[in-house]
C-alpha cells in the first residue's frame, strides 16, 4: 500500500481524486467530497476500486521516475523512465459544468513503451460491482443510482470483473482516457475533447493563480497551498472541507481514524485570513456566505462542523467491509463530533466575521449583524460552562482555557464592532463580559508554578492551542505569561521539536492509542517564536517544516518523527492555512528590514493583503 504521501490531489471544485506515484488512482468519491467512493482502495486493496495507468511491466506498488504539477496549476505529470523509452501521464479534472469528467492522457516523450491500463469500478465504498456494456468508444456501467463511461481509442477487454488494456505509445503520440459519471437515471453526458480540456483546465488555473498577490521567497509553498485550498472548494456553495479523504490513521493501526469531507466553522478565521492575504476576496466572501447560511437558526444549536451545503446531521457510521489503511480500523463515514458542545466555535465565527467587515470596502454595513448579536447573547450565558474544547475531546466535559479565551474573543470583537463601525448593540455589557472572562482566565487558566497557561483550569496538562493566546489578541506577545508559555510547549509538548496537540496519555479525549505530531500546532510555534522575538528559531522551523511536505507540495494533518511519514487525512486544509499565514509574518518582517514589498497590489481599490497584516490580530 502507498504511503500517505504518495498521493498527489486533482479536482474539479466539487470531488477530487488522489493519485499515487504508481499512477494508480486510488480514492475518489462521485458525484461530490461526501458521496460514496468509487475508487477506494486507499483504505483497502484494489478490490474496492482503483484506476492502474502506467508502463506495463511495473512492479505492484512501483514509482514513477518523477512527477510534478504543470506550472502552477492542478494538473499532475507523471513521467517513468523504462527499457526502451519514456512517457507521461497527465491527469486532471475539467472545473465542472454540467458533467463529471476525470480525464488521463498518456503521452510518449521518447522510444516505445508499453502500457497497461486497470479499471476496477466500485460504488458505495468498493461494495457494488456495477453492471459493464461494451460499446463502439468504450465502456457503460451502471450499478444503483450511479453510471459511468469511459471512452478511449485504446482496446478494452473485460477480465475478472475490471477493464483492462495494453497499448502502446511512441514519441509525440497520445492515447486519451476520459471517465464520467452521471446519475443512472440520466442520459449518457456529451463527450468533451480531451485535448482541448486539457487547454481550458489549465487556463483556468494559471488566471486563477494570476490573481495571487503573493511575491517574496515564500511564493512558492503559499501559492500551492493556495491551489490546494480552492481543490478543497466544494464551488456550488463555497464551502471548504478539511480534508479529501476519511479514516486515514493519526496512528497506523490505531483507532483515530476520522472522516474530514466537511467543514468545520473553526476553519473559518484561518481561512479568511489566508485568502484575503493573498488577494482572494471573492473565496473568502463565499466561504462568508456559506458561513453565515449554515449558521443560521438557533444560536444554541450551532454545530462545529456541517456538510458542504449546510446539512447538520452528518451521523457517524462504520463501513466493517474496508480492512482500513493499513490495518487502521474503524473506516468511518460521518461526524459524531458535529453536535458537541465546543464554545470557541462562537468566537472563531464572531472572528471570521470581524475579519471580513474590516476587508469590506464599507465596513459599517453588515447585514449579518442579528445573527452576531444572536450569537453573543448566547454565549453570555454559556461561555462559563464546561465543553469538549476545540480538539473535539469524546471524554468529559472540561473548562479548557482555550474555549474561554476565545469567548473573550467573541466579546471583544463585538465591543470594537460597536465602537468603530457604529453597529448597534450593548458595548458597555460586553466590554464588561470581556473584562470578567479576561480575569477569570488569568486567575484559573495559568499555573504559576509551571509559569505557564494549561489546558483546563486545574490541569497541569499542555495544550498547543495556548500557542494563539497572543494571536487573537488575548495577550501581547512580549507578556512573560506568553514566552513563559512558549517555552513550556517547547520543553513538554514536542516531539523532535515539532508539537503535538497535546499528551494523548492523559486519557482526556475518550480513546485509545496515540497520535502523530500536528503540522498546525507547528505553524502556531514558528508564529509564537516569531511574535516574541526569536525571528531565528522560527524561521528555522518554518523551512524544516516546508521540507515535511511531499513531492507536489502538499501536506496531511500529521506527521510521525520516528517513521517519517504523513499521518492523518490529506491533503489537510488545517496545515495549508497556518503554513500561508506563517510564511507571510515571516516575510512581512524581512520586507521590514529590506523595505521588500510583501505583495503586487493588482486590484486597485480591492480590500487587499497589506490591510489584514496591519491588523493586530495577525500578528
Amino acid at each position: 500500500m502507498a504511503k500517505i504521501e504518495d498521493y498527489a490531489i486533482i479536482g474539479d471544485l466539487n470531488t477530487a481524486a488522489l493519485v499515487g506515484r504508481s499512477g494508480s488512482i486510488d480514492w475518489m468519491c462521485l458525484p461530490r467530497f461526501d458521496s460514496p467512493a468509487c475508487f477506494a482502495s486507499l483504505l483497502h486493496t484494489s478490490e474496492a476500486g482503483r484506476w492502474l495507468l502506467a508502463p506495463a511491466g511495473t512492479p505492484e506498488g512501483g514509482n514513477c521516475t518523477r512527477r510534478q504539477y504543470r506550472e502552477d496549476t492542478l494538473i499532475l505529470e507523471t513521467e517513468w523512465e523504462v527499457d526502451g523509452g519514456s512517457v507521461r501521464v497527465i491527469d486532471f479534472m475539467p472545473v465542472r459544468d454540467d458533467a463529471v469528467d476525470l480525464v488521463r492522457i498518456v503521452e510518449g516523450l521518447s522510444g516505445e513503451v508499453t502500457m497497461q491500463m486497470e479499471l476496477v469500478l466500485r460504488f458505495d465504498y468498493g461494495r457494488v460491482v456495477p453492471w459493464v456494456r461494451h460499446g463502439e468508444h468504450g465502456i457503460s456501467a451502471v450499478a444503483g443510482p450511479d453510471s459511468a463511461y469511459l471512452t478511449t481509442p485504446a482496446p478494452l477487454v473485460g477480465r475478472d470483473k475490471r477493464t483492462v488494456s495494453e497499448f502502446t505509445v511512441r514519441a509525440g503520440e497520445r492515447v486519451p482516457f476520459v471517465l464520467r459519471w452521471a446519475p443512472s437515471h440520466e442520459r449518457e453526458p456529451r463527450r468533451i475533447n480531451p485535448l482541448r480540456a486539457l487547454e481550458a483546465t489549465e487556463a483556468f488555473w494559471l488566471e486563477w493563480i494570476g490573481r495571487s498577490e503573493m511575491t517574496g521567497k515564500y511564493k512558492e509553498p503559499v501559492e500551492r497551498s493556495l491551489i490546494t485550498l480552492k481543490a478543497l472548494t466544494y464551488a456550488p456553495t463555497g464551502g471548504i472541507v478539511a480534508a479529501a479523504t476519511t479514516s486515514l490513521p493519526e496512528q497506523i493501526g490505531g483507532p483515530r481514524n476520522w472522516d474530514y469531507r466537511y467543514c468545520w466553522l473553526r476553519d473559518a478565521t484561518l481561512t479568511l485570513q489566508s485568502l484575503l492575504a493573498a488577494g482572494y476576496t471573492e473565496e473568502a466572501s463565499a466561504w462568508r456566505d456559506w458561513l453565515l447560511r449554515a449558521i443560521a437558526g438557533d444560536p444554541s444549536e450551532l454545530q462545529i462542523v456541517y456538510g458542504l451545503d449546510g446539512a447538520r446531521r452528518l451521523p457517524e457510521a462504520d463501513i466493517p467491509w474496508l480492512s482500513g489503511y493499513e490495518g487502521s480500523l474503524p473506516v468511518r463515514t460521518g461526524n459524531a463530533a458535529a453536535p458537541q458542545l465546543q464554545l470557541d466555535v462562537w468566537g472563531e465565527v464572531l472572528d471570521g466575521l470581524s475579519l471580513t467587515r474590516a476587508a469590506s470596502p464599507d465596513g459599517s454595513v453588515d447585514s449579518s449583524w442579528d445573527i452576531q448579536v444572536a450569537l453573543m447573547e448566547f454565549l453570555e450565558g454559556a461561555w462559563d460552562q464546561p465543553d469538549n474544547g476545540l480538539w473535539e475531546m469524546r471524554g468529559p466535559r472540561q473548562h479548557f482555557t482555550h474555549s474561554k479565551v476565545m469567548a473573550w474573543v467573541a466579546a471583544d470583537r463585538m465591543v470594537k464592532a460597536v465602537r468603530t463601525s457604529g453597529l448597534p448593540g450593548p458595548a458597555d455589557r460586553w466590554a464588561a463580559l470581556r473584562s470578567e472572562i479576561h480575569a477569570d482566565v488569568m486567575a484559573k487558566g495559568f499555573d504559576e508554578k509551571l509559569n505557564t497557561f494549561v489546558q483546563s483550569y486545574g490541569s497541569t496538562e499542555l495544550d498547543a492551542s495556548l500557542l494563539l493566546i497572543p494571536r487573537v489578541g488575548f495577550l501581547p506577545h512580549r507578556h512573560p505569561r506568553v514566552a513563559g508559555t512558549v517555552d513550556a510547549i517547547q520543553r513538554g509538548l514536542t516531539d523532535d521539536g515539532l508539537v503535538l496537540r497535546y499528551r494523548t496519555q492523559s486519557g482526556h479525549d475518550g480513546l485509545p492509542g496515540d497520535e502523530g505530531v500536528f503540522l498546525a500546532c507547528s505553524f502556531w510555534l514558528v508564529d509564537a517564536l516569531l511574535g516574541i522575538g526569536r525571528s531565528g528559531e522560527a524561521t528555522e522551523l518554518f523551512e524544516r517544516l516546508l521540507s515535511l511536505r511531499n513531492d507536489v507540495g502538499l501536506l496531511s494533518e500529521e506527521w510521525d518523527p520516528r517513521t517519517q511519514r504523513h499521518l492523518g487525512n490529506t491533503p489537510q486544509a488545517f496545515s495549508h492555512f497556518p503554513l500561508i499565514h506563517s510564511a507571510l509574518q515571516l516575510h512581512q518582517g524581512e520586507a521590514h528590514s529590506s523595505d521588500t514589498p510583501l505583495h503586487r497590489p493588482k486590484h486597485p481599490g480591492r480590500a487587499s493583503g497589506s490591510t489584514l497584516r496591519n491588523d493586530p490580530r495577525l500578528r
